[in-house]
């Protein structure tokens, strides 16, 4: 094909864009193959009880919600809008007088159990903010498609949560100097309704049971963690998918080994240890347990499909976050990944807390843009454009964020 022709098909590929959007792409030259305009994608909306109308849902047996990102503007995730990931039915009938949690297994000094009251009374109360993301956010943008939720943006949120450090309870309890994971069963019931299976059990190594944002926690933004969250007790790990961080928490069990519940075996939250081509199929022993979350961040403001004057300037806000020790800067780009500007970022109130970033774009002329923001952290990871590796499951998708903008 001779360049005449290529950049004619390129030309008749933007003028087709913008069409489609009513108002000319500006930079579409720059648009990476494979990449829709977000200008021609739908909103969703939904309702359930106990949550905001304006979530989306995804699933209902077991529920599975999400949060639109311009829902997500606050500092703190209201409960309202916080995103549920459940694998089973809530417990019913829950008695928060009556409830207790027991620590046990192999690597406990001995077993013990405690109500909710001895907790909040023997050990130091604390509260952390802490960001939770489930494993599979971003998934539906995985192509050969993965199986799972189709999650877009929402499977994530910060509150502020309130409880007591896991490691004062487990050295309560004692750790033998075998221990190497910790494993969480909560009062969740199984779709099928049977009793002796567990819908979810996963865990963390025990390293990360002993930082000290790990928690067991029964408030969250000072009111009781909604049901559908895990009330009346959870586990909150910030930096690990939100699997890790068990709800309606009944038993903690010490291993000496790595623990093997439910979704910690085969192909559950595991991506193949090497990169592998997309639609390869990897066999469970070349999986690897995830732990640490990619670096990552949300424009939250405004929403997709803003419109703004030629001579204003867009306002743009939105929450960068990282498993590592800080965010150190957040970038938008304008123009499909060219150029880059450095946004306004906050501190963070402590670690695994996600920190606000802001900005103020100027646009050159009339037309359709698209701003992408990109995050980096303290140990330099920063946010791929484009979708990262592929893997079975759809896990991990930390690509540039977008919203769709129309200069008038």
């Amino acid at each position: 094909m001779t360049n005449k022709r290529r950049k004619f098909l390129k030309q008749s590929l933007v003028a087709s864009l913008s069409m489609s959007v009513g108002a000319n792409v500006v930079f579409g030259k720059y648009l990476p193959k494979g990449i829709d305009l977000l200008g021609l994608k739908s909103q969703l909306g939904n309702q359930y009880p106990e949550k905001s109308k304006l979530m989306s849902v995804l699933n209902d047996r077991p529920v599975n919600m999400e949060t639109p990102a311009h829902l997500l503007n606050d500092a703190l995730t209201p409960n309202d809008l916080f995103f549920v990931r459940n694998n089973g039915l809530p417990p019913v009938d829950i008695n928060v007088e009556n409830w207790k949690i027991t620590i046990s297994g192999e690597s406990a000094a001995k077993t013990k159990s405690y109500t909710l009251q001895e907790l909040k009374s023997n050990f130091e109360n604390v509260s952390y903010n802490i960001t939770l993301e489930c494993g599979g956010n971003g998934r539906s943008e995985f192509n050969p498609p993965a199986k799972g939720n189709q999650w877009t943006t929402g499977a994530v949120g910060c509150a502020k949560w309130t409880g007591v450090r896991l490691k004062d309870v487990l050295e309560d309890v004692g750790i033998k100097s075998n221990a190497v994971y910790l494993g969480y069963y909560g009062a969740d019931i199984h779709l099928s309704g049977d009793p002796d299976k567990d819908p979810i059990s996963r865990g963390v190594p025990i390293r990360k049971a002993m930082e000290n944002e790990s928690l067991i926690a029964w408030s969250m933004n000072d009111q009781n963690i909604p049901v559908l969250n895990g009330h009346p007790l959870r586990l909150i790990f910030g930096g690990f998918p939100a699997s890790c961080s068990g709800k309606w928490l009944k038993k903690i069990v010490i291993r000496n080994k790595v623990h093997d519940g439910q979704k910690m075996t085969g192909s559950s939250y595991r991506i193949p240890c090497n990169p592998v081509a997309a639609g390869t199929k990897v066999s469970d022993e070349d999986m690897c347990i995830i732990e640490e979350m990619p670096v990552k961040s949300l424009i939250t403001s405004p929403r997709t499909g803003a419109t703004i004057k030629l001579n204003q300037q867009l306002p743009l806000a939105g929450h960068a976050w990282t498993s590592s020790t800080k965010i150190s800067k957040v970038e938008y780009s304008i123009d499909f990944g060219k150029t880059w500007s450095e946004c306004t970022v906050s501190e963070s109130s402590n670690r695994f807390a996600w920190q606000n970033f802001s900005a103020k774009v100027a646009f050159p002329q009339v037309g359709y843009y698209e701003v992408w923001a990109k995050a980096t952290d303290s140990d330099g990871n920063t946010q791929p454009m484009l979708l990262p590796g592929w893997n079975p499951k759809g896990y991990l998708n930390n690509a540039c964020h977008r919203i769709a903008v129309k200069v008038v």
